[in-house]
Protein backbone atom coordinates (compact mmCIF):
# COMPACT_ATOMS: atom_id res chain seq x y z
CA UNK A 1 0.00 0.00 0.00
CA UNK A 2 1.32 3.69 -1.00
CA UNK A 3 2.40 5.98 1.80
CA UNK A 4 0.45 8.56 2.27
CA UNK A 5 3.16 11.34 0.77
CA UNK A 6 3.60 9.11 -2.47
CA UNK A 7 0.72 9.33 -3.16
CA UNK A 8 0.46 13.18 -2.37
CA UNK A 9 3.16 13.60 -4.23
CA UNK A 10 1.74 11.21 -7.22
CA UNK A 11 -1.19 13.57 -7.03
CA UNK A 12 0.81 16.80 -7.61
CA UNK A 13 2.94 15.03 -10.44
CA UNK A 14 -0.23 14.35 -12.32
CA UNK A 15 -1.46 17.87 -11.08
CA UNK A 16 1.14 19.53 -12.99
CA UNK A 17 1.46 17.54 -15.75
CA UNK A 18 -2.25 17.78 -16.58
CA UNK A 19 -1.71 21.95 -16.08
CA UNK A 20 0.98 21.82 -18.64
CA UNK A 21 -1.15 20.19 -21.18
CA UNK A 22 -4.35 22.40 -20.80
CA UNK A 23 -1.87 25.53 -20.46
CA UNK A 24 -0.41 24.48 -24.07
CA UNK A 25 -3.79 24.43 -25.41
CA UNK A 26 -4.20 27.74 -26.63
CA UNK A 27 -4.96 30.13 -29.41
CA UNK A 28 -3.58 33.67 -30.06
CA UNK A 29 -7.34 34.86 -30.53
CA UNK A 30 -8.89 33.44 -27.30
CA UNK A 31 -5.63 35.46 -25.30
CA UNK A 32 -7.83 38.18 -24.63
CA UNK A 33 -11.25 36.63 -24.42
CA UNK A 34 -9.82 34.63 -21.63
CA UNK A 35 -8.19 37.68 -20.02
CA UNK A 36 -11.25 39.77 -20.48
CA UNK A 37 -13.59 36.76 -19.13
CA UNK A 38 -11.12 36.37 -15.57
CA UNK A 39 -11.33 39.85 -15.16
CA UNK A 40 -14.49 41.34 -11.94
CA UNK A 41 -15.73 44.07 -13.70
CA UNK A 42 -16.97 42.99 -16.64
CA UNK A 43 -19.17 40.68 -14.58
CA UNK A 44 -20.63 43.88 -12.68
CA UNK A 45 -23.92 43.68 -14.89
CA UNK A 46 -24.35 40.23 -13.93
CA UNK A 47 -24.21 40.78 -10.10
CA UNK A 48 -26.50 43.50 -10.63
CA UNK A 49 -29.20 41.83 -13.06
CA UNK A 50 -28.80 38.89 -10.21
CA UNK A 51 -29.19 41.24 -7.36
CA UNK A 52 -32.19 42.99 -9.29
CA UNK A 53 -34.72 39.61 -9.99
CA UNK A 54 -33.63 38.65 -5.68
CA UNK A 55 -35.39 42.07 -5.23
CA UNK A 56 -38.18 41.43 -7.94
CA UNK A 57 -38.85 37.79 -6.58
CA UNK A 58 -38.25 38.69 -2.86
CA UNK A 59 -39.44 41.97 -2.35
CA UNK A 60 -38.25 43.09 1.56
CA UNK A 61 -37.12 40.03 2.29
CA UNK A 62 -34.59 39.73 -0.09
CA UNK A 63 -32.58 42.35 2.05
CA UNK A 64 -31.41 39.12 4.00
CA UNK A 65 -30.29 37.54 1.11
CA UNK A 66 -28.25 40.34 -0.14
CA UNK A 67 -26.72 40.48 3.44
CA UNK A 68 -26.16 36.84 2.78
CA UNK A 69 -24.34 37.72 -0.72
CA UNK A 70 -21.62 39.69 1.64
CA UNK A 71 -20.88 36.76 4.16
CA UNK A 72 -20.75 34.63 1.19
CA UNK A 73 -17.85 36.84 -0.67
CA UNK A 74 -16.07 36.84 2.86
CA UNK A 75 -16.09 33.83 3.62
CA UNK A 76 -15.32 31.99 0.01
CA UNK A 77 -12.76 34.62 -0.12
CA UNK A 78 -11.09 34.51 3.28
CA UNK A 79 -10.79 30.99 3.20
CA UNK A 80 -9.00 30.77 0.56
CA UNK A 81 -6.95 33.93 0.42
CA UNK A 82 -6.71 34.52 4.18
CA UNK A 83 -6.15 30.45 5.18
CA UNK A 84 -5.42 28.44 2.46
CA UNK A 85 -3.03 30.18 0.70
CA UNK A 86 -0.61 31.71 3.41
CA UNK A 87 -1.35 28.15 5.34
CA UNK A 88 -0.36 25.54 2.10
CA UNK A 89 2.59 27.97 0.13
CA UNK A 90 1.85 26.49 -2.88
CA UNK A 91 3.30 28.38 -5.46
CA UNK A 92 1.40 29.40 -8.75
CA UNK A 93 2.69 27.70 -11.51
CA UNK A 94 3.62 31.70 -12.78
CA UNK A 95 5.82 31.61 -10.04
CA UNK A 96 7.35 28.95 -10.01
CA UNK A 97 10.88 28.71 -11.81
CA UNK A 98 10.76 25.09 -13.41
CA UNK A 99 8.02 26.62 -15.63
CA UNK A 100 9.76 29.66 -17.08
CA UNK A 101 9.57 29.56 -20.31
CA UNK A 102 6.98 26.31 -20.60
CA UNK A 103 3.99 28.15 -19.13
CA UNK A 104 1.55 30.33 -21.27
CA UNK A 105 1.03 33.68 -18.94
CA UNK A 106 -1.11 36.44 -20.79
CA UNK A 107 -2.39 38.06 -17.94
CA UNK A 108 0.06 38.41 -15.19
CA UNK A 109 0.67 36.36 -12.17
CA UNK A 110 -0.88 37.94 -9.03
CA UNK A 111 -0.04 36.91 -5.60
CA UNK A 112 2.80 34.38 -4.94
CA UNK A 113 0.50 31.23 -3.54
CA UNK A 114 -2.00 30.01 -5.13
CA UNK A 115 -3.76 27.23 -3.50
CA UNK A 116 -6.48 27.34 -3.47
CA UNK A 117 -8.20 29.62 -6.07
CA UNK A 118 -10.27 32.62 -5.11
CA UNK A 119 -12.00 33.06 -8.30
CA UNK A 120 -13.08 29.75 -8.45
CA UNK A 121 -14.10 29.69 -4.72
CA UNK A 122 -16.15 33.46 -5.34
CA UNK A 123 -17.76 32.13 -8.29
CA UNK A 124 -19.15 28.70 -7.63
CA UNK A 125 -20.13 30.83 -3.93
CA UNK A 126 -22.21 32.73 -6.11
CA UNK A 127 -23.35 30.04 -8.03
CA UNK A 128 -24.48 27.74 -5.40
CA UNK A 129 -25.84 30.88 -3.40
CA UNK A 130 -28.13 31.94 -6.17
CA UNK A 131 -29.21 28.62 -7.28
CA UNK A 132 -30.31 27.58 -4.15
CA UNK A 133 -32.02 31.09 -3.82
CA UNK A 134 -34.08 30.92 -6.74
CA UNK A 135 -34.25 27.01 -6.94
CA UNK A 136 -34.86 27.01 -10.52
CA UNK A 137 -33.48 25.18 -13.50
CA UNK A 138 -32.63 28.42 -15.50
CA UNK A 139 -30.21 29.24 -12.45
CA UNK A 140 -28.62 26.09 -13.18
CA UNK A 141 -26.39 27.71 -16.12
CA UNK A 142 -24.19 29.51 -12.94
CA UNK A 143 -22.47 26.74 -12.49
CA UNK A 144 -21.28 26.48 -16.25
CA UNK A 145 -20.46 30.62 -15.91
CA UNK A 146 -18.52 29.31 -12.69
CA UNK A 147 -16.74 26.55 -14.55
CA UNK A 148 -15.81 28.67 -17.17
CA UNK A 149 -14.42 31.60 -14.76
CA UNK A 150 -12.48 29.12 -13.53
CA UNK A 151 -10.73 27.24 -16.42
CA UNK A 152 -9.72 30.92 -17.50
CA UNK A 153 -7.01 30.70 -14.70
CA UNK A 154 -5.29 27.50 -15.79
CA UNK A 155 -5.19 28.67 -19.81
CA UNK A 156 -3.81 31.86 -18.24
CA UNK A 157 -0.88 30.12 -16.17
CA UNK A 158 -1.91 31.41 -12.50
CA UNK A 159 -3.44 28.18 -11.47
CA UNK A 160 -3.07 24.30 -11.08
CA UNK A 161 -6.12 22.05 -12.00
CA UNK A 162 -6.30 21.26 -8.30
CA UNK A 163 -6.40 25.16 -7.21
CA UNK A 164 -9.35 25.45 -9.10
CA UNK A 165 -10.79 22.21 -8.05
CA UNK A 166 -10.61 22.78 -4.73
CA UNK A 167 -11.17 26.55 -4.73
CA UNK A 168 -14.90 25.43 -6.13
CA UNK A 169 -15.47 23.00 -3.65
CA UNK A 170 -14.75 25.70 -1.35
CA UNK A 171 -16.98 27.90 -2.71
CA UNK A 172 -19.92 25.42 -2.87
CA UNK A 173 -19.65 24.71 0.72
CA UNK A 174 -19.72 28.29 1.62
CA UNK A 175 -22.99 28.84 -1.13
CA UNK A 176 -24.90 26.07 1.42
CA UNK A 177 -23.67 26.87 4.93
CA UNK A 178 -24.21 30.66 4.38
CA UNK A 179 -27.57 29.94 2.51
CA UNK A 180 -28.92 27.66 5.24
CA UNK A 181 -27.57 30.03 7.52
CA UNK A 182 -29.66 33.02 6.03
CA UNK A 183 -32.81 30.92 5.78
CA UNK A 184 -32.28 30.15 9.35
CA UNK A 185 -31.89 33.77 10.67
CA UNK A 186 -35.36 34.21 8.29
CA UNK A 187 -37.09 31.55 10.39
CA UNK A 188 -36.03 32.91 13.70
CA UNK A 189 -37.05 36.63 12.82
CA UNK A 190 -40.22 35.12 11.27
CA UNK A 191 -41.05 33.43 14.97
CA UNK A 192 -40.18 36.94 17.15
CA UNK A 193 -43.01 38.74 14.72
CA UNK A 194 -45.27 35.81 15.04
CA UNK A 195 -48.09 37.23 18.09
CA UNK A 196 -47.96 35.47 21.43
CA UNK A 197 -50.82 33.41 22.19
Amino acid sequence: MAKPKQMIDALIEWDESLFLYLNSLRADWLDPVMRTLTGTFIWVPLYAFLIYLLIRTYRMQSIGYIVGIALLILLADQFTSGFMKPFFERLRPCHDPRWQGILFNYSGCGGQFGFASSHASNTFAIATYFWLVFRTHSSQWLFLWAAIISYTRVYLGVHYPADIVVGGLVGIASGFVVYHLIDKLKILLQATKEPRS
